[in-house]
């Protein structure tokens, strides 16, 4: 990574050193020289990520002189929701996807993945000479890859891929305005370059995104570790996770409430805010039994391992991706059934209720005591553990592999399903995401409650222990820890 505008700076990382480029509001009159002639910006889709994304560069970007307009199918429904947030028919900023697709010198390309895989020529077709192409997720190229094509020649090809969802991209990017940097943070990669300005463009647009810190990769490795990670512990193994902890605490003689605090609530609440706030280790300290801590870490370790390394081989050959495809063409404009329907779910009102109560903040109607569950705690953090070092031995960077197994999931996701629920989360997020949690998740139920859960009487393995407390991943996650301002997650 390399820029003639921004300032590259150095992180440590284990093994030697990473590029960064710090973000902030400092930064953004900065934006017009670092996108090389670029004078009007088309966001193409106005999903959870194209909103966030068109309003954030809009926002920036104001009083510039770069344009941002939004582009959407016809007869979109969102079109009237980007109405209410400024964007408009009349000034040019709300129209036909191609028409804004052929207008602009920037096209970002936000539209779901089954669609951009269908319609991609099109697109490509009405591009202004020279007109570079964003994207915020390898997708597009894994299946050009697939088909043996390519993006058009001539064309910049860049991404910025923002590691959390669409909410929180906007919300931490409106709180930057009190918290200078507040943000989520995003990886970059140059595909094609052909004038030479494509790391500027890029850390241009990642900054006006308000990215805290952003760092490099390639549109490879970020499509295979951002769908491996949603399979695993981003949702589908978190999913998995929970439905069969909650079946295990109910067996055991836990009501359901007591089941759902212990399952639940404690990965998306006191886990999450653990991890954040102190490093994964701290997990295994706050549990109140380490020994529970490690024979759970140790029986879940290798099962979610040897998933995690499945995932990765089936997006790696195209099988996953192929696998989003086809479910697309099955299911059309049909929406598809939600997967709160287990017992379980019909609880959250009610644990959400006794939040800031005695029963949530002293102790459990069984008499355990609240907080971080021994178990739970074991499993999530070995699952965690399995996918960064599954991460690592394929080459990724530190920073991708924090971020999308740690930070993404701690500051962005699991404080989204603290405030709603964990199967709420997955019938709204992405439809790539969502295919790939029906798939995996049960895959990840299994492996708990028929190979990790059985064998908590075991004792610990001294080897697995030691490997986790000694893995370089807490050293790269603290790095990249002091890089992120000191906010309160909003959700």
């Amino acid at each position: 990574m390399e820029s003639s505008v921004f300032r590259v700076e150095s992180m440590a990382v284990p093994g030697g050193t990473e590029a960064i480029v710090r973000g902030g509001r400092d930064l953004f009159p900065l934006l017009p020289d670092a996108l090389h002639g670029v004078e009007r910006i088309g966001v193409l889709g106005w999903g959870p990520q194209g909103r966030a994304q068109a309003l954030n560069l809009r926002d920036s970007l104001a009083g510039t002189g770069v344009g941002v307009a939004v582009g959407l199918r016809p007869g979109s429904r969102s079109a009237e929701d980007a109405r209410q947030h400024g964007f408009a028919e009349d000034d040019g900023t709300l129209g036909d996807w191609l028409e804004v697709a052929a207008g602009a010198d920037l096209v970002i390309l936000l539209i779901a993945d089954a669609a951009l895989a269908a319609h991609h020529e099109e697109i490509f077709a009405v591009l202004k000479p020279g007109a570079t192409i964003g994207l915020s997720h390898g997708f597009l190229l894994g299946h050009l890859r697939e088909r043996g094509s390519a993006f058009p020649a001539g064309h910049p090809v860049i991404a910025v891929c923002p590691k959390g969802m669409g909410d929180s991209v906007r919300r931490l990017y409106q709180q930057g305005a009190t918290v200078n940097g507040a943000g989520i943070n995003a990886s970059i990669a140059v595909h094609a370059d052909p004038d030479g300005h494509g790391w500027d463009r890029a850390l241009a647009w990642s900054v006006a995104l308000g990215s805290p810190y952003t760092f490099a990769t390639t549109l490879s490795a970020e499509y295979h570790s951002d769908i491996v990670g949603e399979r695993a512990i981003l949702l589908g193994a978190v999913h998995g996770l929970v439905e069969a902890l909650y079946r295990y605490f109910r067996i055991d003689g836990a009501d359901p409430v007591t089941a759902y605090q212990r399952s639940t609530e404690a990965i998306t609440g006191p886990i999450a805010r653990t991890i954040s706030n102190e490093g994964i280790p701290a997990v295994r300290a706050a549990s109140g039994d380490e020994d529970l801590f490690d024979r759970a870490y140790s029986a879940a370790y290798g099962p979610a391992r040897d998933l995690v390394a499945e995932i990765y081989d089936e997006v790696a050959d195209g099988t996953e991706l192929r696998s989003v495809i086809l479910a697309e063409q099955r299911l059309e404009d049909r929406p598809m059934t939600e997967i709160g329907g287990s017992p379980m779910w019909s609880h959250s009102a009610e644990v959400h209720a006794l939040r800031g109560t005695p029963r949530a903040t002293v102790g459990y109607a069984d008499g355990r005591a609240a907080g971080v569950d021994p178990v739970t705690a074991g499993l999530f953090v070995a699952t965690m553990m399995a996918q960064v070092d599954e991460f690592a031995a394929r080459g990724h960077a530190w920073s991708e592999i924090v971020n999308e197994s740690v930070i993404e999931a701690v500051d962005s996701l699991l404080p989204y399903m603290h405030a709603r629920d964990v199967a709420y989360m997955v019938d709204n997020c992405s439809r790539t995401a969502r295919l790939g949690t029906r798939r995996w998740g049960p895959r990840f139920q299994a492996a708990y409650e028929q190979i990790a859960l059985p064998h908590l009487d075991q004792a610990a393995d001294p080897a697995k222990i030691k490997g986790f407390l000694d893995n370089p991943a807490h050293e790269a996650l603290a790095a990249a820890a002091k890089l992120r301002p000191s906010v309160d997650i909003s959700v």
